[in-house]
């Protein structure tokens, strides 16, 4: 068994799923978390967060679970109104969303409990799309060629 050392995100994100009571990928869904995060979901052309009301993109399950995992980044972690936001700050907020919602999308924690994982089999059991499953599965490899050590947003 390798073991992991994992970074602050990973940490935060297990705890968030073990508070949660989220074990496994089957459990992981747009519904069951706004429940439980007591979270109002609803869909429209963009995708945003107001408070507790997520607005997400009309789009396939598996963006819609992306973007999902985007605004949740933007809730848990994030303060300030973009709208008077200096750029650079934004986009820094932005670039931390975009990686949390990997590691909220395809968890560490559970990706560690799989053996001789492919693309395909990450995006069929997190319902992500092609590129997002491709780009997390290099991260986690890149993790474990790296021992674990890297930089985190």
């Amino acid at each position: 068994m390798v073991i992991i050392r994992y970074t602050h995100l990973e940490d935060s994100v297990r705890d968030l799923y073990r508070h949660l009571k989220i074990q496994s990928p089957q459990e992981l869904g747009i519904d069951v978390i706004a429940r439980k995060l007591n979270l109002n979901v609803l869909y429209g052309g963009v995708s945003l967060r107001f408070g507790n009301d997520f607005v997400i993109k009309k789009s396939t399950k598996q963006k819609e679970w992306q973007l999902f995992g985007h605004e949740v980044g933007h809730y848990l972690r994030h303060y300030g109104n973009h709208l008077v936001m200096h750029y650079l700050f934004m986009d820094l907020q932005e670039l931390q969303a975009n990686h949390f919602a990997y590691h909220f999308c395809i968890p560490t924690f559970m990706l560690q409990d799989l053996y001789d994982l492919n693309v395909y089999q990450v995006m069929n059991l997190f319902n992500v799309e092609y590129e997002f499953a491709q780009t997390r599965l290099s991260m986690y490899q890149n993790k474990l060629i790296m021992g674990g050590n890297h930089v985190a947003l």
